[in-house]
């Protein structure tokens, strides 16, 4: 301020200069207020930050102090904490060495020598410190006996005839569970598993994604699938697992349904595990519940025998609708269900599965199917010259072998010595001659589609392709066998005496695109034990889930044709199953009554799990079914859940069907699986043995070393 009250004294002056100097100076004089004010600003707000600084630095200093302070008492707190321990110790040693001595002085009174354990566990009664049990804290299990034993005045030689050396009868390690606890958990292991595909069930269910440590990912829901790649532990929860494998190798169709019903069966045993019922009681009362179930599915069943081929095939394509109704496919199930049912009928009465084809082709829509009346597989690996054959003949003759028709490589260590260096080309010339041979036998033999498991070379490739001949190698296995039964055809290891009658014969062979990859396509053959699914689709988990469910299809079909039993689907067999077992309950005295009622109750999971799924509410639906089944007239049997609606309907009427073995199996499977955990009382896990583990480490880590590669040089046949 003092300079701003200068510049006003010096501004009193100017009007003694004249005019021009005085707007000069005034605007001088304004300009160094300015600045003074400015500079007295800033004056001030650095002052402030240095207040500031210094209460921070003072926190700081605090903050320092206390933490020099705490580790001061740490310091202090460690070293008492170690005096304590080194003094436990020391305590610790001491009774040692006391017990020691009172072993030997009871050993020296008594004139009998007392193992040296006994007399340590003696000393621990006697000495009244909580630490001497910790010299050894196993003696409750070790000796047997009660500690009142000791109060009650019994001598140390009382004792001896009480106390028997432990009988040690299981390897170190050996981990054993057994009672009423281990029966617990061994329901709960296999219900958490029901759970996991609870979801999957009906039209309505969900699908689960699953990719293992490869990276491979499977999207399904098919409870067999799912059980097999869930890496399950559990010794208990594992029968599950083989339930469904059995269920699905069995009839194809039902695996959800049997899982949830093992797991169900054993939900509602566990309250009366849990009041104390002995298992045999239960399983006695299941089994019975079992059979009386399995009468009434073969009682309620009804038979498409006597039908016609077209009405047959109308009832087989009910059947494989609904089982594909819920799959991923089920928006396209009657366009499946037709395929699947010609598929079927095509191979006739032959029980073996694999004369159905499915070949995966990625692109198109499910649309783009299509069902070959006979075989078709990708093109094989071909050679130059392959594109230069014909791609289609009428009525051809086929000749299948299982001979390679290449110029075949020495083996490894084989060495041929020759005194003559001319010797040489006669045995290029043989060798060329040998695959000569069997080509012109080939061609000699009057077929036109030649193929065989093995390769057919480029030399082979071309002497075909001049003679307008078909040829194909590497063929697998199970298309070289399926070509074989629908063309009538032998497969040949041999081309010597080829004949007409081991030749096949189809009416049109041609090679076809489908998508980005070419098939070989045998339509017209005349066993007609064969067929050929072609499925398209976008995705490959897809079409992967695609198949599983064609599978699921092919199974059911072929059931249902050679059982002609159909039963009603949609939950309505089990309420009836569920009526039936409660009224039959009711005539039974004791504990059975409950034991049944239990089962009963355990078979309306199917109707109330569908509805769950769907989104419906279960109580609602179960109500109206029990009061439809429950009628005297019997009508309502045949009711269960309508997806569609959330409501109830005649499923037989609609067509909802399922063949009467897969629900049979499927309930006794079960049956069993639950009577079997229910019969386990202990688990015994046996520890794996040093001698297992060196010799699994001595297999992963031994190899056999590889003989060195030799190079070779092929001579060509002299013209």
């Amino acid at each position: 301020m003092g300079e701003i009250e200068t510049f006003s004294e010096f501004g009193s002056h100017t009007d003694q200069l004249p005019q021009c100097q005085q707007s000069s100076f005034k605007t001088g004089v304004d300009e160094l207020k300015s600045r003074a004010r400015s500079l007295e600003k800033s004056v001030i707000e650095k002052g402030k930050k240095l207040a500031k600084t210094q209460g921070e630095l003072e926190e700081l200093e605090e903050i320092i102090k206390e933490k020099k302070r705490l580790l001061r008492e740490k310091s202090k707190l460690s070293k008492s904490l170690e005096s304590d321990l080194q003094s436990h110790r020391a305590k610790m040693r001491r009774l040692a060495y006391e017990a020691d001595l009172f072993s030997d002085r009871l050993t020296q009174f008594y004139g009998k020598r007392i193992p040296h354990w006994l007399g340590v566990r003696l000393f621990c009664f006697q000495v009244n410190d909580p630490m001497a049990s910790d010299i050894c804290i196993d003696w409750k299990q070790i000796i047997g006996i009660d500690y009142q034993l000791v109060k009650q005045g019994f001598t140390a030689m009382e004792l001896v005839l009480f106390l028997q050396p432990q009988i040690i009868l299981l390897k170190e390690g050996t981990d054993t569970s057994q009672g009423k606890a281990q029966l617990l958990s061994n329901i709960n292991a296999c219900t958490a598993v029901a759970d996991v595909v609870r979801t999957t069930l009906g039209p309505r269910g969900m699908d689960k994604l699953i990719h293992d440590d490869k990276g491979n990912v499977t999207i399904s829901n098919d409870g067999a699938t799912i059980m097999k790649l869930l890496d399950i532990i559990h010794p208990a929860a594992k029968i599950l697992v083989d339930i469904a494998k059995s269920q699905d190798s069995e009839v194809g169709d039902g695996t959800t349904t049997v899982v949830l019903l093992a797991g169900e069966f054993l939900k509602e045993a566990k309250p009366f595990v849990e009041d104390g019922v002995h298992p045999q009681n239960l399983i006695r009362s299941y089994r019975t519940a079992c059979n009386l179930a399995i009468e009434k599915v073969k009682e309620l069943a009804s038979s498409i025998e006597g039908k016609s081929l077209e009405e047959k095939k109308s009832l087989l394509a009910k059947c494989a609708a609904t089982t594909l109704s819920s799959k991923l496919i089920g928006g396209e199930k009657e366009f499946f269900a037709s395929m699947v049912v010609d598929a079927v009928i095509a191979i006739g009465n032959d029980d073996r599965l694999n004369m159905i084809g499915i070949k995966k082709v990625p692109g198109g829509t499910m649309r783009d199917s299509f069902l070959v009346n006979g075989v078709a597989f990708k093109k094989t690996f071909s050679y130059a010259g392959f594109e230069q054959q014909p791609k289609k003949f009428v009525n051809p003759k086929i000749l299948l072998l299982n001979i390679e028709l290449e110029l075949k490589s020495e083996k490894e260590n084989a060495e041929i010595r020759l005194s003559d260096p001319s010797q040489y080309q006669s045995i290029v010339d043989a060798e060329w001659n040998i695959i000569y041979d069997k080509l012109d036998k080939c061609a000699q033999s009057g077929a036109k589609i030649v193929l065989s498991r093995l390769a057919i070379g480029d030399l082979g490739t071309q002497y075909f392709a001049d003679r307008d001949i078909f040829c194909a190698g590497r063929v697998s296995e199970e298309d070289l066998q399926r070509v074989a039964a629908a063309t009538g055809g032998t497969v040949q290891t041999t081309i010597n005496n080829v004949i007409d009658e081991v030749l096949g014969t189809c009416e049109i062979f041609e090679e076809k695109q489908v998508g980005n990859e070419r098939f070989n396509i045998f339509n017209g053959c005349p066993s007609g034990t064969t067929a050929t699914i072609v499925l398209r689709g976008g995705a490959d988990q897809f079409i992967e889930e695609a198949e599983r469910s064609l599978h699921d299809a092919i199974m059911i079909v072929r059931r249902a044709m050679k059982n002609s039993t159909v039963v009603a689907g949609g939950g309505a067999i089990d309420m009836e199953i569920s009526r039936y077992l409660r009224q039959h309950a009711r005539t039974i005295a004791g504990k059975s009554q409950l034991f049944i009622n239990s089962y009963a109750k355990a078979l309306e999971v199917i109707p109330r799990q569908l509805c769950d799924n769907a989104g419906y509410d279960a109580t609602d639906v179960l109500n109206k079914l029990r009061q439809k089944h429950a009628l005297p007239s019997g009508e309502g049997a045949p009711y269960g859940v309508d997806i569609n609606t959330g409501g109830i309907v005649d499923s037989f009427s609609n067509f909802v069907w399922e063949p009467a073995v897969v629900k049979i199996n499927a309930i006794n499977a079960a049956t069993e699986a639950a009577c079997l955990i229910l019969s386990v009382d202990e688990t015994v896990k046996n520890p794996k043995s040093e001698s297992a583990q060196g010799e699994a480490a001595a297999s992963a880590m031994g190899g056999r070393g590889g003989g060195g590669f030799r190079g070779r040089g092929r001579g060509m046949r002299r013209r």
